[in-house]
C-alpha cells in the first residue's frame, strides 16, 4: 500500500468535513469544526502550509557521495526518523465514526513504534480519551508521548496517575488548548497556566515534559522557566486562534532564544520530507504531523501509517542528499533560503 491509496481509501470514512485531499492545506475544511478545520475565517492554517512553501532548499551535489543518516535520539531513545504523529483526540466526532479514540490510538501508536517513530495522543473531555491513548502507550511498552489538556490541578493529577502508569518516555501538556471551546467555563478553572502552575505540574509529570503551543521568545522562556525539557512550536493547527503567524514564521527566532537549553519541535502545516529538512534547518529537533497521519489511519490502518512514515523518510533522505548533507546534524541555515 502507498500513501495514494490511503487517500482513497479514506474518502468516505473520514466524515463530512475532511475531503481527505492529496495535501492537506487547510482550503478545504476551511473553519469547520467538529472537523479538521480551523478557527475564525480559517485563516491559521493554510497559512501554516502556505510559509513552508515559501522557503527553498539549497541544492548541492558537489559532495562525496555518503550513506543517508535521518535517525534521531532524543530523550534516551533512538528514532528512524525525525519526525512525530500528532496528538487527535475525539476522532469520531471531527473525522468519522468507523474509529473511536480507542480503535485509533491501538493503530496509531503500535504502528509508529513499530516502524521507528513515535505517536503524541490526545486528550479530551471524555475521559475514556485518555485511557485509551495510555493504555495503547502502555501496550507500545511506553514507546508514545500522552498529551494532557491544561485542566485544573486535580484533573491533570487523575490524567497523571493514567500517564505514571503507562510509562512513556516523556509526556507533553498543549497549553495552546486554552482557546478550545470545551476547556472554556469548568469549574474548577481550566485554561492558561502560570510559570508556577506550569512547574508543578512539570515536576508532577516525573519523566521529560513538553509544553507543545509556544509562538513566542517570551513563551519560550517561559517554558524554560518552567522546567521544561522541549517545547513545540504551534499554534494548535489554527485551531484555538484565527489571524496567527505560521509557525515557520517564528521558529527560527524562537530557536536561537533558546539554543541549546531545550529540546525544539515544530508542527503546522508541514506535509512533507522536504517541509522537514526546512524545519530542521531553521532550529527544531524534529516535527510533529497530526491530519495526514488521521488520514493514513483512516484509508489503511496499520499498513498506512507505514506507507506514510515511508512516505516522508524517503522524501526526507532524498533532500538531504540533494542538498548535499549525510546527517541530521549537518542540516543547518544555509542549507535554505526565504
Amino acid at each position: 500500500m502507498n500513501y495514494n491509496e490511503c487517500i482513497q481509501n479514506a474518502r468516505g470514512l473520514v466524515g463530512k468535513v475532511c475531503k481527505a485531499c492529496p495535501e492537506c492545506n487547510g482550503r478545504a475544511c476551511g473553519n469547520k469544526m467538529p472537523g479538521p478545520g480551523s478557527k475564525g475565517i480559517g485563516d491559521t492554517a493554510i497559512r501554516n502550509y502556505d510559509k513552508w512553501k515559501e522557503i527553498r532548499v539549497q541544492m548541492d551535489t558537489l559532495v562525496e557521495k555518503r550513506p543517508i543518516d535521518t535517525t534521531l535520539k532524543l530523550f534516551g531513545k533512538s528514532f528512524q526518523y525525525p519526525f512525530f504523529a500528532g496528538p487527535v483526540g475525539a476522532v469520531n466526532l471531527h473525522y468519522g465514526d468507523s474509529l473511536n479514540d480507542v480503535s485509533y490510538n491501538d493503530i496509531l501508536v503500535s504502528a509508529c513504534a513499530e516502524f521507528g517513530i513515535a505517536a503524541f495522543t490526545g486528550d479530551g473531555t471524555d475521559s475514556n480519551v485518555m485511557v485509551a491513548a495510555t493504555k495503547a502507550i502502555k501496550h507500545a511498552g511506553g514507546f508514545g508521548i500522552p498529551t494532557v489538556k491544561p485542566w485544573n490541578i486535580e484533573t491533570i493529577r487523575e490524567k497523571m496517575a493514567l500517564v505514571h502508569d503507562a510509562a512513556p518516555f516523556a509526556v507533553a501538556m498543549d497549553i495552546d488548548a486554552a482557546g478550545l471551546p470545551f476547556l472554556q467555563n469548568l469549574n474548577p478553572p481550566a485554561g492558561s497556566k502560570s510559570v508556577e502552575e506550569l512547574r508543578a505540574i512539570a515536576e508532577e509529570a516525573g519523566v521529560p515534559f513538553i509544553v507543545k503551543g509556544v509562538m513566542t521568545v517570551k513563551g519560550a522562556l517561559k517554558a524554560k522557566e518552567a522546567g521544561a525539557a522541549a517545547i513545540v512550536v504551534s499554534n494548535h493547527g489554527g485551531r484555538v486562534l484565527d489571524q496567527c503567524p505560521a509557525t515557520a514564521e517564528v521558529l527560527e527566532e524562537i530557536a536561537e532564544a533558546v539554543g541549546d537549553s531545550m529540546k525544539i519541535l515544530v508542527d503546522g502545516g508541514i506535509r512533507s520530507g522536504t517541509d522537514v529538512f526546512k524545519a530542521l534547518a531553521l532550529g527544531a529537533d524534529a516535527v510533529i504531523i497530526a491530519r495526514p497521519f488521521v488520514t493514513a489511519v483512516y484509508g489503511g490502518g496499520r499498513e498506512g501509517v507505514e506507507a506514510y512514515i515511508n512516505k516522508i523518510g524517503s522524501e526526507l533522505k532524498d533532500t538531504m542528499a540533494m542538498c548535499g548533507v549525510s546527517s541530521l546534524a549537518e542540516i543547518t541555515r544555509d542549507c535554505v533560503r526565504r
